[in-house]
């Protein structure tokens, strides 16, 4: 296994803090500890922390959306209409993981409420290659309106992380997935 740069280090160990405790409640001094490394090597690899977040949040998204399409062909092959479905089991598979803290992109959103913000526009594109991956599903699967389809899926799956991180005792995947269930019939063609 390839020897990690410093840059990946601090990505890797900010990813690793601000997922556990938040983006705000870590310093800059702690994450420097952990990785052993100057205030002065960071700054030859960031310009500021609110760039470590960046870069974080979008190494995360690099990751994730190869490791999505991993999961989703993993319970559903190739068939849209399946992998649709397949979103609802990968959702349960993260909250049902011990190690998740919600979600990393409505986490930036919410710690970064400005829109204009890096770190809040990191996580909005993210939150948006997501809908587009639907879009492009309910587009092979036939939907009569791929857009309103994805759109619909991601308030479903949106709300579901959200009531998660709330109310964890709730099963809110048998929830989100009756009511994906329904919106899909409404736009897929009716299976013959």
């Amino acid at each position: 296994m390839p020897q990690l740069t410093t840059r990946e280090k601090l990505i890797q160990a900010g990813h690793e803090i601000f997922y556990r405790e938040g983006f705000l409640a870590v310093g800059l001094d702690r994450l420097l500890n952990e990785v052993g490394c100057s205030k002065q090597t960071f700054y030859n690899h960031f310009e500021s922390k609110d760039d470590l977040i960046v870069a974080v949040i979008d190494e995360h998204h690099r990751w994730w959306s190869s490791e999505l399409r991993e999961r989703i062909q993993r319970f559903a092959g190739t068939d849209p209409r399946a992998q649709m479905r397949a979103m609802f089991d990968v959702l349960q598979e993260i909250l049902n993981d011990p190690e998740y803290r919600g979600c990393i992109y409505i986490n930036a959103a919410v710690e970064f409420p400005q829109p204009h913000h890096p770190a809040h526009q990191s996580a909005k594109k993210a939150k948006a290659d997501g809908v587009a991956m639907l879009e492009e599903l309910a587009q092979r699967a036939g939907a009569a309106d791929p857009t309103s389809l994805a759109h619909e899926l991601d308030m479903i799956m949106e709300g579901a992380l959200i009531s998660h991180q709330v109310a964890p005792e709730r099963d809110v995947c048998t929830t989100a997935r009756r009511l994906a269930e329904t919106i899909m019939e409404k736009y897929l063609p009716a299976v013959v």
